[in-house]
């Protein structure tokens, strides 16, 4: 039995797209093993959000060469799609696909014979306007399934390469979705998180559906307990949104709402939709509808231009908007985007710096948001036993809980009164 190892670097997306292309794999007698074991294929689906991502898919590849030389390595994804030639290069890479026709994968490889050289079958992803089915059946020993129901992004930010890699927005169809749904359900998981490179996007390239009207169904999915959706923007969130996630139980109370900066002129210059009055409105809506929800976000420190001033204002405008948590990224150049060809870049320690005090000011945040929960009772799905007696699961608003028990409490709903808290991870007793 020939042996396949399918790995993602980056985005759950990517990590979707890995599992789904393993499955595709098994389907045909292969073996699927891990990363790090030797295999007669290797598909890496590579990642180019920043150059450091592009560096580590070359590491990659030279890696799992080393563990067999014989092996067929197929590279896929953003970093193939935007840098064909680049990855050609690379010693050792067989074929070079893109983040189209991962569902040929299985045929391409079969095909591809050494004496070929490189298999170059990256095409023009612009005038893509299809969304490419690829679908998991099985997902093994989880109780989270990610299931991605769009593709593409038409949103063109300054500092992002992402839309020259996924091309234009693309949804997939809603009974496909249904029917992906079901199946999660059938074998046992509880939550499902709708995703997609720009999931707020969903529904806007066709006339039947919106991502509310998504949600809307997913939720009649019986079996599923609990659902959540990656990274929105403010302009999604109207009162109608804020009221339908209050009035659908099984939505939880915890959105990723990008902001990347606090600073108006800086969300001008990186080409974002908003600004931060759109922002702030978008925060009180959820935060009337659904009082005790967590709000997360992404903030990008040091964009090229971004003075002292800019970034404080950054630094009082989160807090203002008092986030449970926050991602900071020190601002990468990406060759190709507006913003790589910037003067004005900053200097790397400028960058850290203030990346430094900005997790300063989100880690007060976290701590704060985790403090006034103790005492409270939540219902937390508990995923694993991470030692002897001990479970890992997350509230509705995402707070990371650990709880002792005799009991095996793996993918089931459990109340648990919260007592203390650890860095970023609560503690609670259960109570019942």
């Amino acid at each position: 039995m020939k042996k396949i190892a399918s790995y993602a670097l980056g985005c759950k997306v990517n990590q979707y797209e890995s599992e789904a292309i393993a499955e595709l794999f098994a389907e045909k007698g292969y073996e699927v093993v891990s990363i790090d074991e030797e295999a007669d294929i290797y598909v890496i689906n590579t990642c180019t959000v920043t150059n450091f991502g592009d560096k580590k898919s070359r590491q990659l590849i030279r890696k799992v060469k080393r563990q067999n030389p014989d092996a067929i390595v197929a590279v896929v994804g953003c970093y193939a799609q935007t840098a064909p030639k680049e990855l050609e290069a690379v010693e050792g890479v067989n074929l070079v696909i893109g983040t189209k026709d991962k569902g040929k994968i299985v045929e391409l490889t079969e095909q591809y014979r050494k004496e070929q050289g490189v298999c170059n079958y990256v095409t023009e992803i612009m005038h893509e306007r299809t969304f490419e089915p690829l679908s998991i059946q099985k997902l093994a020993n989880r109780t989270r399934a990610y299931l991605k129901i769009q593709d593409g992004c038409s949103q063109f930010c300054s500092y992002c390469i992402i839309p020259y890699a996924r091309g234009p927005i693309r949804s997939r169809e809603p009974q496909e979705v249904l029917e992906e749904v079901h199946r999660l359900a059938e074998n046992g998981f509880r939550e499902v998180v709708l995703t997609g490179i720009h999931v707020a996007s969903y529904g806007k390239d066709r006339k039947d559906t919106s991502l509310l009207e998504m949600i809307r169904a997913v939720h009649e999915v019986s079996g599923i307990a609990r659902i959540r959706f990656s990274s929105i923007e403010p302009n999604v969130v109207t009162e109608e949104f804020a009221k339908t996630m209050a009035e659908l139980p099984k939505v939880c109370d915890h959105f990723h709402l990008s902001l990347q900066s606090g600073c108006d002129k800086t969300l001008k210059e990186m080409n974002r939709k908003y600004d931060t009055e759109k922002y702030r409105q978008a925060v009180a809506l959820l935060r009337k509808y659904l009082p005790d929800a967590a709000i997360t976000t992404d903030i990008i420190v040091g964009f090229p231009g971004e003075t002292e001033e800019d970034f404080k204002k950054s630094c009082a405008f989160a807090e203002e908007m008092a986030f449970s948590k926050i991602h900071v990224f020190p601002y990468s150049p990406k060759k190709g985007t507006p913003a790589a060809e910037r003067k004005d870049q900053l200097q790397n320690s400028v960058k850290q710096e203030r990346s430094h005090i900005l997790m300063g000011i989100a880690e007060k945040m976290t701590e704060k948001f985790l403090q006034a929960h103790m005492g409270k009772e939540m219902p937390v799905l508990f995923e694993r036993e991470v030692e002897e007696g001990i479970y890992e699961g997350h509230t509705t608003n995402y707070m990371k809980v650990h709880a002792k028990s005799e009991k095996n409490l793996a993918n089931r709903i459990v109340p648990v009164k919260l007592t203390t808290w650890e860095g970023e991870t609560a503690w609670g007793e259960l109570t019942e």
